[in-house]
């Protein structure tokens, strides 16, 4: 394993023909040591990639990271000049992971906290139970659309859909999108047909405090991105949210 020390609070590690196991190995010793700053080139698949880090980091990645990417993260930074594989922020707690390209399927599952952009599209089931308590809240932005059942059993939560690439008139590919919702929401700007979305989804226009949530995390989106935010606000929006806040207590009524 070829190391470039800059400083001693920052390292490059050259991961081509590093097997997963030993790169996360590598990445738990230097942040116990006390790095701060990783930066690794030549990823090509590795898995788990800022998993059980003890404590938070700025990791820069140059490849394609390998499923899970920063699965339980708790506070670290991850920036990911590729794409990314499956299941990206699988269970985030803190922190925030930028893709510089598209990810795979359900990224997101289960975020708990942080934030998430993706510059493109995303694969299916992207942000599948997603949930909130008190201050915690996960917040994930795509940049382009998704495969069926984005936001998949929201509990709680921000998803964005920018709808960016979509053509004028065209609409979105994804069916069920917010099958079994119940809580969060999904601003998400582009068309799309009522039998698109899962049955307990209901349609609304933004308001005041809807469109200061956007507006925010649209401005984050384009600071990653460098692309015209307002030029991006000018689009119409809908907003998504679940008709039934507690779905499967009325299972259970007397």
């Amino acid at each position: 394993m070829t190391e470039n020390v800059a400083t001693p609070k920052m390292v490059k590690i050259d991961t081509a023909g590093i097997y997963y196991r030993d790169l996360n190995a590598k990445l738990r010793q230097l942040v116990d040591e006390g790095v701060e700053h990783i930066e690794l080139t030549n990823v090509c698949g590795q898995r788990y990639i800022a998993t059980d880090l003890s404590r938070p980091v700025d990791i820069k990645i140059y490849g394609t990271p390998g499923n899970d990417l920063g699965a339980f993260m708790n506070g670290s930074r991850i920036e990911v000049f590729g794409n990314a594989q499956d299941c990206m922020a699988n269970t985030l707690n803190a922190g925030e992971v930028i893709i510089h390209g598209h990810a795979g399927d359900i990224c997101g599952m289960a975020a708990r906290g942080g934030k998430i952009f993706v510059r493109d599209y995303v694969g299916y089931r992207a942000g599948i139970h997603m949930k909130e308590y008190q201050d915690k809240k996960p917040m994930m932005v795509v940049g382009g659309t998704g495969q069926d059942f984005m936001g998949e059993y929201m509990a709680g939560g921000v998803l964005v859909v920018l709808g960016l690439g979509l053509k004028e008139g065209e609409t979105h590919k994804a069916n069920f999108i917010g099958t079994g919702i119940h809580g969060g929401v999904i601003y998400i700007s582009g068309a799309f047909e009522p039998h698109q979305l899962g049955k307990e989804v209901g349609v609304a226009e933004l308001d005041d405090k809807d469109r200061k949530i956007l507006g925010d995390l649209v401005n984050e989106y384009c600071a990653h991105f460098d692309c015209d935010a307002e030029a991006i606000l000018r689009k119409p929006f809908k907003k998504l949210y679940p008709k039934y806040l507690r779905p499967y207590g009325r299972l259970y009524s007397y």
